[in-house]
């Protein structure tokens, strides 16, 4: 059972991010880069990874649609075809709360890899 429930999911095109608003009253404005990049699929996460896999080149990505999965979950459809994780909200929930440190982490993982944000 979830501990966080979202109560309001705003998807804002031309900023490429997403606003969700909790029931605790956070609300959180999530690129859409970094949800992708934070994908919980396990083409991203693999299978038992410490951290997830490095994605590189999906700054401009947009999320097309979402899709509620029963009352737990949201599926991301990105431009760029990856359609594959489950969003729960305490999942979700944990994206926004952790933002910083895992983007800070992100891009540190990027710059030591030699890649890069752009396609």
């Amino acid at each position: 059972m979830s501990r966080h429930h979202p109560i309001n999911l705003t998807l804002h095109r031309p900023s490429r991010t997403l606003e969700v608003t909790f029931d605790d009253g956070r609300t959180f404005t999530l690129p859409c880069e970094y949800l992708r990049v934070f994908s919980p699929s396990a083409e991203v996460r693999g299978h038992g990874l410490p951290e997830p896999l490095l994605v590189s080149g999906k700054r401009e990505v947009n999320i097309d649609a979402i899709e509620p999965i029963g009352q737990y979950a949201v599926k991301l459809i990105f431009d760029d075809g990856h359609d594959s994780g489950l969003y729960d909200w305490d999942f979700l929930y944990a994206l926004g709360r952790d933002y910083d440190t895992n983007w800070g982490r992100y891009l540190a993982r990027l710059e030591g890899a030699g890649k890069t944000r752009d396609a």
